[in-house]
């Protein structure tokens, strides 16, 4: 399992968000700018979070995006496999001996398949309320170097 860029980036956005005074609109621009997320990576990620229940759109001339519920009821397990897929720390555990013929009798599979649940419960555990920031990374990061 890696974590990669759009994890992160969605993890950013919906802490961000979820650090604003409810009901807030932030703006994309707003979002970009405040978690340093590439345009090209949060279009993608903002429509992957709106399909995914996560976050709401709202169009205008303010439009922009907010949670489409409390931080503390959005996991970060929910938020990776909306922009990712089900976590999976190895294929043969989601395809069985589809994948691998040796599925029946391997001895390794019930350790992944440990890891994998402790894992899945772990991230089920931690909201995004759990890790929102009212401030973006640029502003933190300019706070701890003055």
């Amino acid at each position: 399992m890696n974590v990669g860029r759009r994890v992160d980036y969605a993890l950013r956005a919906l802490s961000y968000l979820a650090g604003q005074p409810e009901g807030k609109i932030i703006s994309r621009a707003d979002i970009e700018r405040k978690q340093d997320i590439p345009s090209y990576y949060l279009s993608k990620i903002m429509k992957d979070l709106v399909a995914g229940g996560l976050v709401e759109s709202h169009v205008g001339s303010k439009g922009g995006f907010s949670l489409a519920r409390p931080a503390a009821r959005i996991s970060v397990k929910e938020v990776y496999e909306t922009v990712e897929r089900p976590i999976v720390l190895m294929e043969c555990l989601q395809k069985g001996e589809k994948y691998c013929f040796y599925c029946s009798v391997c001895t390794q599979r019930s350790i992944w398949e440990e890891a994998q649940d402790l894992l899945a419960r772990y991230l089920a555990g931690v909201s995004i309320g759990d890790i929102a920031m009212g401030r973006g990374l640029r502003e933190r990061l300019a706070a701890v170097h003055n």
